[in-house]
C-alpha cells in the first residue's frame, strides 16, 4: 500500500495544477454559457455603446418590435464655429439642419434574426448627412460590429462599438 507524503513539493505542484485547471475549465464553461444565452436574447443589444472612433455614445433600445438608438453623448458636443450645440447641418432635408445631434435617433428599424444578428435596419451619419442600410452583429457581450452599406453589404464600412457600463 502506497502512502502520500502531503508535504512533498511534487504532490503540491500536481495538486495545485489540477485545481487551477479545474477552476479555469469551470470559468470557461460559465463564460461560454453566458455568451450562448446572449445569442438567444434579442434584447442583448440594449444598452449604451461607444462608437469605434470614441466620439459618440448611442443608447440602443427597443421600440415596439424593432430596435433603434439615439446619440446620448458627444466627445465634442459644441460646434467650434458657432459655440452652440452641434446641429445636423449636413442633413439632405434643409428643414432638419437645425436639429441637435445630441438626442438624434441615428439607427432604427432593426429586427433580431438569430445568432447575435440584428438586420433590416438603417444608420444615419450626421457627419455627411447620409443614410445607409445596416446590420449589427454582437461579437461578444461587450462588442458590436456595426456595418453600414449601400445596396450590397459587401460594399460598406464596419465599425466596432464597445458597451459602456453605468457608473
Amino acid at each position: 500500500m502506497k502512502t502520500f507524503n502531503f508535504s512533498s513539493q511534487k504532490f503540491y505542484t500536481v495538486f495545485k495544477g489540477s485545481i487551477l485547471a479545474s477552476v479555469s475549465l469551470v470559468l470557461l464553461l460559465i463564460t461560454a454559457t453566458a455568451f450562448r444565452s446572449q445569442q438567444d436574447n434579442p434584447d442583448a443589444i440594449v444598452g449604451v455603446w461607444k462608437t469605434g472612433e470614441g466620439n459618440a455614445m448611442v443608447r440602443i433600445y427597443k421600440n415596439g418590435e424593432k430596435y433603434q438608438g439615439k446619440v446620448v453623448w458627444l466627445k465634442e458636443p459644441t460646434d467650434p464655429e458657432t459655440g452652440k450645440p452641434k446641429q445636423d447641418k449636413n442633413h439632405p432635408d434643409e428643414a432638419n439642419r437645425t436639429r441637435p445631434v445630441l438626442g438624434l435617433v441615428n439607427i432604427w428599424g432593426f429586427s433580431f434574426k438569430e445568432n447575435n444578428l440584428w438586420d433590416d435596419g438603417n444608420i444615419y451619419d450626421p457627419k455627411n448627412g447620409s443614410t445607409y442600410s445596416c446590420t449589427i452583429k454582437m461579437i461578444n457581450p461587450n462588442t458590436l460590429e456595426v456595418r453600414g452599406y449601400i445596396g450590397v453589404s459587401i460594399i460598406g464600412r464596419t465599425d466596432n462599438w464597445t458597451r459602456q457600463q453605468a457608473k
